[in-house]
């Protein structure tokens, strides 16, 4: 394991976990690949940043039980957490919210650049989720 890209990784989750957007962002390339859960993949920091103000609009997460590895050279890590949620905004082709709290396993995977986290793919069970906020 890569003591350097695990410390990144745990401070692009703490950032996560204090909504510091601007910490959270400024450890992503420029050019960051950004594989969404089931769906397409977005290039570039601008991507991210609106993606991630879509998140933060319709959900409050917190990220717990959080393990992290790497690659020995340090281009690469995963990361395996539970997302401790809630729906507070409806979002696009999903139920309605309605303050509902959810709990998930989930796991993301990256590569790392020059210090930076220059891909990260992101997975969760959609079908699990929909459950959840369905009942």
């Amino acid at each position: 394991m890569n003591q350097k890209t695990i410390n990144l990784i745990e401070q692009y989750y703490t950032a996560f976990n204090s909504a510091d957007m601007d910490t959270f962002l400024n450890l992503l390339t420029d050019d960051v690949i950004h594989d969404i859960n089931q769906g397409k993949r977005e290039i570039g920091k601008e991507a991210f940043t609106q993606f991630m103000a879509c998140m933060n609009f319709n959900y409050k997460e917190q990220l717990v039980d959080m393990v992290i590895m790497s690659t020995p050279d340090g281009t690469r890590a995963a990361a395996e957490f539970v997302v401790l949620g809630k729906y507070i905004q409806s979002d696009e082709d999903l139920p309605a919210a309605k303050g509902q709290e959810y709990r998930l396993p989930a796991g993301a995977f990256f590569e790392i650049r020059d210090n930076k986290v220059a891909r990260i793919t992101n997975y969760y069970n959609l079908q699990d989720w929909i459950a959840q906020v369905s009942g």
